[in-house]
């Protein structure tokens, strides 16, 4: 297969446009509803086909991982996986290498404890920057074989194939993802088991809720008992067929440059047809030049880099807060966000704490600022930034190809809508 537009560049300037972005733009599926039902359609016994689903290089390390423990997964075109499986995971020749895709990373860490032998769950030199040590310690209150490196990737779990039974608690507050990879586990305990937060933060809260529908889908029983602990009978997982919804996080991007340019870019599905958290992002740009003074991100994070290149346009200034989980994302993405802003112009984007100050001028659009973007191997970075070159001139993009991770076909789309790209 041809590798798509911009992934095999080492930059990218684009070129700002000189009218509105129209068009129609049918968004990939979602990474996070992909990788989810990989993971249970590899635990259920029989054949599932997913459609709808993303081909990006997370979920293609899923995926891979996935058949390193003996699960078939084809791939009969570019939006379908069909996934065949005993219901069972095999002990894995090697170790499972997830790059630095955090919810395969996480996901698998809990699912391996199926296994019937030694797993190790490691990802690349990003991956072991970011926290994983409040799941061990919760695998390990079940009383399940877990190790991890000072709180951090890669993890070692010595599995017996099952999950055990009682109650767990967990820590969500770094990652909803750590309390989705218990639930999802916990289909296949002992017993029923009850997953509870120990407090009653959690970062981005809706992710939990998109677990749950797609265990339901699969077969699972799980009972919310308040805000804060679920009850997740012994059922297994059972093979369906299972429809993946465009990803709203690759969404807004073109609500943005539908804003930023005055356009009217098509999606082929309403915003209020997602159930992604993120697709909260788009009440917030509808706003755009005239963004609240004070956004809180903690349940749209993903969006919040979309956003703040944004902001830069904007009317006033805008204050983001509720961030603080996007320090440990693919990189820190508050300094991330704050250093290229203010690559930019000096001062544009400041930090205050775990707050992010974006110092709106609308006076940037038409300017030339010759800047180089640092991406940091970060998709959601690259992605982001491009927006601004739709309006200034001279923005150029380092490492391109990370977009890959989620969104392969993005700098195509770009093309598509009319947006000259030069390497």
């Amino acid at each position: 297969m041809a590798t798509a537009f911009g992934l095999d560049k080492q930059a990218l300037t684009i070129i700002p446009v000189s009218g509105p972005l129209n068009g129609r733009v049918t968004p990939p599926g979602s990474k996070s509803i992909t990788n989810r039902a990989l993971l249970l359609a590899a635990l259920a016994k029989g054949t599932s086909r997913l459609t709808g689903a993303l081909k990006s290089l997370d979920t293609k390390l899923m995926a891979g991982a996935l058949r390193a423990m003996g699960v078939t997964v084809d791939e009969p075109d570019d939006t379908t996986f069909i996934v065949t499986s005993s219901g069972r995971l095999n002990p894995p020749a090697e170790p499972l290498f997830l790059g630095n895709a955090g919810t395969a990373m996480r996901f698998l860490s809990a699912a391996v404890t199926l296994v019937d032998g030694a797993v190790v769950v490691d990802g690349d030199a990003h991956m072991r920057k970011r926290p994983i040590g409040p799941l061990v310690e919760a695998l390990r209150s079940l009383g399940i074989d877990a190790t991890d490196a000072n709180g951090y990737p890669p993890v070692t779990v010595q599995g017996n194939g099952t999950f055990g039974s009682g109650r767990v608690e967990i820590d969500g507050g770094l990652s909803s993802q750590y309390v989705s990879a218990l639930l999802m586990a916990a289909a296949f305990g002992n017993g029923p088991i009850e997953v509870a937060l120990t407090g009653s933060e959690i970062g981005a809260r809706g992710y939990v809720d998109l677990t749950i529908a797609a265990m339901r889908a699969f077969g699972a029983e799980v009972e919310q008992l308040d805000a804060a602990s679920w009850r997740v009978q012994s059922t297994g997982y059972t093979a369906t067929d299972f429809v993946i919804e465009p990803d709203a996080s690759a969404a807004t991007y073109l609500w943005a440059a539908e804003a930023l340019t005055g356009g009217n870019i098509d999606l082929g599905v309403p915003s209020d047809a997602f159930t992604q958290p993120d697709a909260k992002a788009r009440e917030v740009i509808a706003m755009f030049p005239n963004l609240p003074a004070v956004i809180d991100g903690s349940q749209m994070q993903d969006a919040i880099p979309t956003i703040a290149v944004l902001a830069a346009f904007n009317n006033t200034p805008v204050r983001f807060v509720g961030i603080a989980n996007l320090r440990v994302k693919e990189c820190d993405r508050v300094n991330a966000v704050a250093t290229e802003l203010s690559r930019i112009r000096p001062g544009l984007g400041t930090e205050e704490g775990d707050d992010l100050i974006v110092a709106s001028d609308p006076s940037l659009a038409g300017q030339t600022l010759p800047t180089r973007i640092e991406t940091y191997a970060d998709h959601r970075i690259a992605m982001s930034f491009a927006l601004a070159g739709l309006k200034i001139h001279g923005i150029t993009i380092l490492d391109p190809g990370c977009v890959a991770k989620t969104y392969p076909a993005y700098w195509e789309m770009m093309q598509g809508l009319g947006v000259k790209l030069v390497d």
